[in-house]
């Protein structure tokens, strides 16, 4: 054996140990609160991602889209016809399209019921609030409201949050908070945004 092959086991038996230790130490069971949040692309697609890992183990999933809930979404478009999937859109598209606090209030309580339901819902695995946190920045919704609804949630479930500029408050209540980087973005350079790609 080389020296390198030596010194690269000896590092790799420390890792192992390391992993394993900490794999030993995590010893509860139960739901998650995941913050998908930050300035970077890739919020909304993760926890469709996550929304493809359950449902391919045959869980229920509930999906409330905020704010972007008129665009096409392709992974919408491919689960849709999966009977584990719920999914329900505010259906008033981007915020500064509508220009409209009323109506945009009345239509983020409407489907804010449907998220309600679904966070109370012991037999559903796992609900995503995408693009709540400018719900909560807007004033649509309170934050109490919503913290009190994920708190309250049966113990299995777990709960994905996405958006930029998170709530303080959900940030400390989460399990796991992922912060999207934006290092560079092609919209920037004046590209549009790609069907397949982007949405």
């Amino acid at each position: 054996m080389t020296d390198r092959q030596q010194r690269h086991q000896r590092a790799m038996q420390k890792l192992k140990a390391h992993v394993d230790d900490k794999v030993a130490a995590a010893d509860q069971q139960r739901g998650l609160l995941l913050v998908f949040t930050g300035n970077g692309k890739g919020k909304t697609t993760a926890a469709w991602g996550t929304v493809t890992r359950a449902l391919g183990y045959g869980y229920r999933v509930g999906v409330v889209q905020f704010i972007k809930g008129l665009w096409e979404c392709g992974e919408r478009e491919r689960l849709a016809a999966d009977a584990n999937l719920e999914v329900s859109i505010m259906a008033t598209g981007f915020t500064w399209e509508t220009q409209n606090r009323e109506s945009d209030t009345a239509a983020c309580q409407a489907v804010w019921q449907d998220a309600a339901r679904l966070l109370a819902d012991p037999e559903v695995y796992l609900v995503v609030l995408d693009e709540i946190t400018y719900m909560l920045k807007f004033g649509y919704l309170d934050i109490d409201t919503v913290r009190q609804a994920i708190a309250d949630r049966p113990p299995e479930q777990s709960v994905i949050v996405t958006g930029r500029n998170a709530h303080r408050e959900l940030i400390e209540m989460a399990d796991t908070v992922s912060e999207m980087q934006d290092v560079k973005h092609a919209f920037d350079a004046g590209i549009q945004a790609r069907r397949g790609i982007d949405y």
